[in-house]
């Protein structure tokens, strides 16, 4: 059974083991409101019939406050946040006034500050509604809470905009710039721009519609001059419209080619002699003594410290039949190894030289792209040694990024792609109640 206390909380009544009557008090959490009964439908629904306590409202005509009652609108139930395992309805029926003011005596239906007039939920369930969409998506959404696909996009349209508020960023000094293929197999690439605040904020600036210079020079141009300014370090991918662009609309800025995407080159490059050497052991190798070939993969590619014991053993088997594998991935793990340990540019720069000098005199051709890159790259790779911390957020919402795109399939819309980052990124922070309680 429940009760109310009569104004903004009320009572569960339930029944212990010991067949005593045990009462507990919710406050409904939000104010200038009255309960006035509640109910407990056959669906299982809880029912709150509430009363506003306030006596006044804004004329819609005239913007003056008044006073004068003229009855009551029509009754609305607004879904509210679920308690106990029952949906929740709050029931009201808003006061109407009318103004002495205006010619003609207009009424006006009183409007709260909790809900919308147009809604159907109250603000509190929107925003809990949001708090579960991060990392999951609208139609899981609509089926866990019950409500409808096209009311969880009105929501998000509701509280989150397609572009970014530059009023609601907090200051940063490092961008990032990264890009999404749409769908497997396509080429229609959008660029992805992030920034990471002073606090450690990651926010999402832009999803721009494709990887253009041109494009990306034009959103650039809409940073705002006293942003624009204080952004000294841009990281991103080897891409010359990227590059091109930040050098023309941001001069002063330096350029960090990501760490994330020069790895990969590198770490691609042993993978395919990896493949290929497998393909040569398979064709020489009995049958069976082709075991040690098996489940090789994770081995080679996972970092030597977080290898198991097995894993190790496969690794080490693998490289002992093929010098050549073994040779690159020695050096494969030089190059890491300079990357987590260079601390300044010159260092960087000298190491990566004399790493280029073995790759040269080991005879490997697997390196050859890599090395052309390099060369191309050298001087922009190497100014990651700068600040080192400086790309490590483009990495990981690099990964964000793709699990956002296996969770969301199909969404290829850039404006649609924009709110969900956004919501996955700062999801948390801005709508969940406890979270901003705790801060």
């Amino acid at each position: 059974m429940w009760q109310h206390d009569g104004r903004s909380s009320y009572s569960v009544k339930g029944w212990s083991p010991m067949r005593q009557q045990s009462f507990i008090s919710i406050p409904l959490d939000i104010p200038d409101v009255r309960v006035l009964k509640t109910e407990l439908s056959k669906a299982g629904e809880l029912i709150l019939t509430v009363e506003s306590l306030l006596n006044t409202t804004t004329c819609r005509r005239c913007g003056k406050t008044i006073s004068a009652r003229h009855g009551y609108d029509e009754v609305r139930d607004l879904r509210h946040l679920p308690i106990l395992g029952h949906p929740v309805y709050l029931r009201i029926r808003p006061k109407r006034f009318r103004c002495p003011f205006c010619d003609g005596h207009p009424t006006t239906t009183q409007t709260l500050h909790w809900y919308d007039p147009q809604a159907l939920h109250t603000k509190a369930f929107e925003q809990h509604l949001l708090v579960h969409l991060v990392n999951s998506t609208l139609a899981d959404g609509a089926v866990k809470e019950d409500v409808s696909y096209d009311a969880l996009l009105g929501i998000l349209d509701h509280y989150l905009t397609t572009s970014v508020d530059w009023s609601a960023i907090g200051s940063f000094e490092t961008m990032g710039i990264d890009e999404i293929a749409l769908r497997k197999g396509h080429r229609d690439y959008v660029a992805v721009i992030t920034a990471r605040t002073a606090t450690g904020q990651l926010h999402v600036l832009a999803v721009l519609a494709d990887r253009l210079k041109a494009t990306l020079s034009a959103w650039l141009g809409t940073i705002p001059p006293a942003i624009g300014t204080r952004i000294t370090t841009v990281c991103t991918d080897m891409w010359d419209g990227y590059v091109e662009a930040v050098s023309e609309e941001l001069p002063h800025a330096t350029i960090v080619i990501d760490r994330f995407h020069v790895a990969r080159h590198y770490r691609d490059a042993v993978d395919s002699l990896r493949k290929q050497e497998l393909r040569r052991l398979k064709a020489e190798l009995p049958k069976d003594e082709q075991q040690v070939l098996e489940k090789t993969l994770w081995p080679m590619r996972k970092a030597p410290d977080e290898l198991s014991e097995e894993e190790r053993a496969r690794r080490d088997g693998l490289l002992a039949l093929s010098p050549s594998l073994a040779k690159a991935y020695k050096l494969r793990e030089e190059l890491t190894t300079i990357f987590d340990t260079a601390r300044a540019k010159a260092d960087g720069l000298r190491r990566i030289r004399f790493w280029r000098q073995r790759v040269v005199r080991s005879g490997l051709d697997c390196f050859a792209a890599f090395l052309k890159l390099l060369d191309s790259w050298q001087d922009r790779i190497a100014n990651y040694f700068h600040h080192r911390q400086n790309s490590g957020f483009v990495e990981g919402f690099n990964n964000k990024l793709k699990v956002l795109k296996r969770r969301c399939y199909g969404v290829t819309n850039p404006a649609r792609l924009f709110q969900r980052l956004t919501l996955d990124t700062d999801g948390y922070r801005r709508f969940n109640r406890f979270a901003k309680a705790a801060h």
